[in-house]
């Protein structure tokens, strides 16, 4: 099974740099275009609220994939679990879209666990944000 990972620095970028990274590997494993579309901007969804809302000075981007699927999952060093807000009408316009689309996208297949897995360029506490796709589309 392929595995990948990416530092994603605290940067404007990173979301951008973390899509073309997860585009770039699953072309290389041959998938076709919709888990390629769907993993990408569920990636971007969760490194922008990486970037956005988590301490520490980046995150982590895993990426595998085996026969049956993919599995990315992003550590960053905030332990507050991720939680779809509330969307009113005068809200919408404002973001908070991102979990709405990656729980779409992965048909609720995805999670948060308390856990960073090694020490490195991210805090050594926080949280680890996954999410599934199917790659028999």
């Amino acid at each position: 099974m392929p595995e990948y990972t990416l530092f994603c620095p605290p940067l404007e970028t990173s979301p951008h740099i973390a899509r073309d990274f997860v585009a770039s590997v699953l072309r290389a494993q041959r998938l076709d275009d919709e888990p390629v579309d769907a993993a990408t901007l569920c990636t971007s969804e969760l490194v922008t609220n990486a970037c956005v809302h988590a301490k520490g000075d980046g995150s982590a981007l895993w990426v595998s994939v085996e026969s049956a699927g993919v599995r990315v999952v992003v550590y960053d060093g905030d332990e507050s679990p991720p939680v779809i807000r509330e969307l009113t009408p005068e809200g919408w316009e404002k973001g908070g879209r991102g979990l709405y689309l990656v729980d779409a996208f992965t048909g609720g297949c995805w999670g948060s666990t308390p856990a960073v897995p090694y020490e490195g360029p991210v805090q050594p506490k926080g949280k680890a944000v996954w999410f599934d796709l199917s790659t028999s589309w």
